[in-house]
């Protein structure tokens, strides 16, 4: 099923959108309000129960989220969420699931660095159908909402977006997971430690392209919305050949029941050259290892060994 198709079944879209701005937009509002002071700060622990220190978490993203999930409690009370930092679950198994994430790019939030960005996310049956993605930068040189649903238009705080792209510049930018040499891989790379950020910045055509490895879903579930419906292409890698991406499929974390909180989990680990056919076997069940992220318009380009870009025919 297509996203139009999914949208379709959707009788509230209007209003789901409506909402996702509204919670974007209080998000920010929270950010804007406590950045650059002093707040508590704390790290996630990981799989093997030692501390991240690259995943710190403010309380500044626990009461957005607290906040996003009370209005989403009253506005829409059947419906699923998926958050970052909490791991309450008020509908599992509904078709339409909200993914939340109240500050992407904590680091550089902690750090007064402004570049992170407030994702929703809604997904029918897995299908991205809306985005409301607030930034701390855009094509306007302000802060604001990012948002679109499945069939409609860009648009940023209202108002319709269209890219525009400078014929003279014949080098463009690229979001990537590891800042690389220009020179290796095409374009000129850009890292913002925010992949919300980045697929808004995709979507708004300021950057030509971005790829990720193993992101989460609340991380990209609003900014894919945005990508497609700004005319992108989003794709995934199978381990073996990058793919259309164009649903969100749950994947299994240690022996639990499948679930879309677990997407980011590759459903087959080791080394990928040893992986075989059965990875691709295993695809549909599993997240991607990474995602890439295209305008429409864009030449149709291959990755070497060594990530170089090469222009196929």
């Amino acid at each position: 099923m297509s996203e139009q198709a999914s949208a379709h079944t959707i009788n509230d879209l209007d209003e789901i959108e409506q909402m996702a701005v509204e919670l974007a937009t209080l998000a920010g509002a929270e950010i804007v309000t406590t950045f650059g002071g002093i707040f508590t700060v704390r790290y996630k622990t990981g799989d093997a129960g030692k501390l991240s220190m690259r995943d710190p978490v403010s309380e500044v993203d626990r009461r957005v989220e607290t906040l996003i999930r009370t209005r989403l409690a009253e506005r829409f009370p059947t419906h699923d969420i998926i958050g970052e930092e909490m791991e309450e679950r008020p509908s599992v198994g509904q078709e339409c699931v909200w993914a939340v994430d109240p500050i992407d790019g904590t680091t550089n939030f902690v750090n007064g660095f402004p570049m992170f960005a407030a994702s929703i996310g809604v997904l029918h049956r897995g299908l991205p159908i809306v985005g409301a993605v607030w930034c701390s930068v855009s094509h306007a040189f302000r802060a604001g909402v990012y948002h679109a649903a499945a069939g409609g238009k860009l648009r940023f705080e209202g108002d319709d977006v269209t890219p525009k792209v400078n014929a003279a510049v014949l080098r463009r930018l690229a979001g990537v997971p590891v800042a690389a040499d220009a020179d290796e891989i095409g374009w000129e790379t850009r890292k913002t430690g925010s992949a919300a950020l980045e697929c808004a910045l995709v979507a708004a055509g300021l950057l030509e392209v971005a790829r990720f490895s193993s992101p989460n879903l609340w991380d990209v579930a609003g900014g894919i919305a945005l990508v497609k419906a700004g005319g992108g292409v989003v794709r995934e890698h199978d381990g073996m050949a990058w793919i259309p991406m164009h649903s969100f499929t749950p994947a299994a974390h240690s022996g639990e029941t499948p679930d879309l909180r677990f997407w980011r989990r590759p459903g087959c680990r080791g080394d990928k050259k040893r992986r075989g056919d059965n990875v691709r076997e295993s695809v549909s069940a599993r997240a991607p290892d990474q995602i890439d992220l295209w305008p429409r318009n864009a030449p149709s380009y291959r990755y070497g060994k060594e990530n170089q870009r090469t222009e196929t025919a």
